[in-house]
């Protein structure tokens, strides 16, 4: 089949700080870049995020900024052109570049919420900067974050044409085991979020109270000044993607924390953690619906509702064990979750799609 022209517009692909949305992006397009299509990436220029750009010129795609939304319509033929026009969640001003990019005449529009749990409760409370509610059917395809129950939410309660999941991958040259030895026993890597911190406190700064001996780390931007941090805790305030490897390489076991939302929906997987798990580094996380179709407690990841538990794996913890944990969980995405298996599930839908339909018969 011939290859596609994708267009996606996201929050951010240049830069990594303070989002997963960069990491999420550069996986899927690195996959879409390797089965031959063609992407061109537009992305709002921020003072933030160009102060930190730590992939300005990606050779997977192009990539394109634009200043304002006014800005778009020098794109309208790469639109109009395009196989498949999509449209990320948190973009800047989303629902009017959302009403901008519809109103061009796309061939196929989707969108890909990579926060659908928080954009749903968002909805629900009625704010609708990055999507309006009447805006959902307008896709022929909203591409979700979030799978299981989610979908029939979004199709039954929100209109939506067609819901399908889309988790987040991983790339698997980029995260793999650099063989480093290890420097902390427990790490974290995540943006500061008020309804995580708990679980945070929870899981990794009671245990390095605990265990005054061990050395734990917590990387990641936004974390307030005021955080009661244990002196065996090293605090990391950016970490860029190209250090990730290395940094869960030389971890014991790395923790993963979900939001709230997205806890509440289940089936909504981090892209940490699939990143976590291709270094083959054991993850401890916390517990939500659908974790059990992705990893096996005990063989593939350790679940944790406590601090006790946490604590017992650090110190109990045989060596022989802490190993083939590691090695099952990167099994286990590198089965899956790739950026190339995902790239492969994309292109599979838009074809499928009643609306791409002329996609299978000319590809």
């Amino acid at each position: 089949m011939r290859p596609l022209n994708i267009v996606v517009l996201g929050l951010s692909l240049s830069s990594s700080w303070g989002n997963g949305h960069a990491t999420t992006y550069r996986a899927l397009l690195r996959g879409l870049a390797a089965e031959g299509h063609r992407v061109l990436f537009l992305e709002r220029n921020t003072p933030w995020y160009a102060e930190s750009r730590d992939l300005p010129e990606p050779e997977f795609c192009s990539l394109a900024y634009y200043e304002a939304l006014s800005g778009l319509k020098r794109f309208l033929p790469s639109i109009k052109s395009a196989d498949a026009v999509i449209v990320g969640s948190y973009v800047p001003e989303g629902a009017k570049v959302i009403e901008r990019v519809a109103a061009m005449g796309p061939r196929l529009l989707c969108f890909y919420d990579i926060d659908t749990p928080v954009t749903l409760a968002a909805l629900e409370r009625g704010e609708e900067e990055f999507l309006r509610r009447d805006q959902v059917p307008l896709f022929d395809i909203y591409f979700s974050f979030s799978g299981g129950k989610v979908l029939d939410r979004l199709e039954r309660d929100f209109g939506a044409c067609r819901a399908e999941a889309l988790y987040c991958s991983v790339d698997r040259d980029a995260y793999a085991p650099t063989g480093e030895p290890a420097r902390w026993d427990l790490g974290y890597l995540g943006t500061y979020s008020p309804d995580r911190q708990p679980k945070l406190e929870r899981l990794l700064i009671e245990p390095a109270r605990r265990l005054p001996e061990q050395r734990f780390v917590v990387a990641g931007a936004q974390y307030p000044d005021d955080i009661a941090w244990p002196e065996n805790v090293e605090r990391i305030p950016h970490l860029p993607p190209e250090a990730h490897a290395s940094f869960y390489s030389r971890q014991r076991f790395t923790l993963n924390v979900t939001r709230a939302d997205m806890v509440a929906a289940g089936w909504s997987p981090s892209v940490r953690l699939f990143e976590a798990a291709a270094c083959a580094v054991p993850l401890i996380s916390d517990r939500w619906q659908g974790l059990d179709e992705l990893f096996v407690d005990g063989e593939s990841i350790l679940l944790a509702d406590d601090s006790e538990t946490v604590v017992k794996a650090l110190a109990e913890m045989p060596e022989d064990e802490r190993q083939a944990i590691g090695r099952a969980g990167r099994k286990s995405v590198l089965e899956r979750h790739t950026g190339r298996a995902r790239a492969r599930e994309l292109v599979d839908l838009l074809r499928l799609s009643d609306a791409g339909s002329r996609l299978a018969k000319v590809g």
